[in-house]
């Protein structure tokens, strides 16, 4: 499951209405480019293929006085909504030693009403201790990770994330519950975007040719 169809969605249902460079802009602050395969070339061409699919619309703008192509902004259709919370429910309850999807879930949490959420974390932490019970039937973590050579390691490093997943997950399910965020079903939660003329302090470089599309 890739972590850019979340990211775009989100992106673009937060503002409404975007054109790419907005979706890049917000992504890189967000620092998405550092911990997802969200580049440049992949966002613009996830809108692409998402319009196409009929999970986005694409509103032809017309060129400015000054002149160049015309610009294309996007719009979440009810089908991409759903798509979009499809993509985040899933990412939240799933276990697969993927920090991106994970990463992307958590930054569009407040998008759920607060029980639903709290009810997609319990089901997470069940599912790492199910993983975690797996891989103890091939490890024995008092042991230690020689009893398999140095491919112990690696189950030694699986069983360690799981455990320090599963109380981070814990720890952040005491927090909604003790009224931490503002969720979907109480008002208006935390949008962390960029304004049309406010200056990214995180992009990464020269603009892309797909900016101006």
């Amino acid at each position: 499951m890739s972590a850019i169809r979340l990211l775009v969605l989100g992106a673009v249902r937060m503002h409404g209405r975007a054109h790419g460079y907005q979706v890049r802009n917000d992504l890189e602050y967000w620092g998405a480019h550092e911990w997802s395969n969200a580049k440049p070339g992949s966002i613009y061409h996830a809108l692409k293929q998402m319009a196409k699919q009929g999970l986005l619309y694409a509103h032809e703008i017309a060129p400015s006085t000054a002149g160049g192509p015309p610009r294309t902004e996007y719009e979440v259709t009810g089908e991409g909504t759903e798509e979009y919370f499809r993509l985040l429910r899933e990412a939240l309850v799933t276990y697969d030693q993927r920090g991106d999807m994970k990463t992307a879930a958590v930054g569009f949490l407040v998008d759920l009403p607060r029980a639903e959420a709290v009810e997609l974390l319990r089901e997470r932490v069940r599912r790492i201790e199910e993983w975690r019970t797996a891989v103890l039937k091939h490890y024995v973590p008092e042991d230690g990770p020689e009893q398999l050579g140095h491919i112990g390691e690696i189950m030694n490093m699986w069983v360690h994330t799981a455990d320090s997943e599963g109380e981070w997950t814990r720890g952040l399910i005491a927090r909604i519950e003790g009224g931490a965020y503002t969720f979907a079903d109480e008002g208006e939660p935390f949008v962390g975007i960029l304004a049309e003329d406010q200056e990214n302090p995180y992009a990464t470089g020269e603009p892309h040719p797909g900016d101006r599309r």
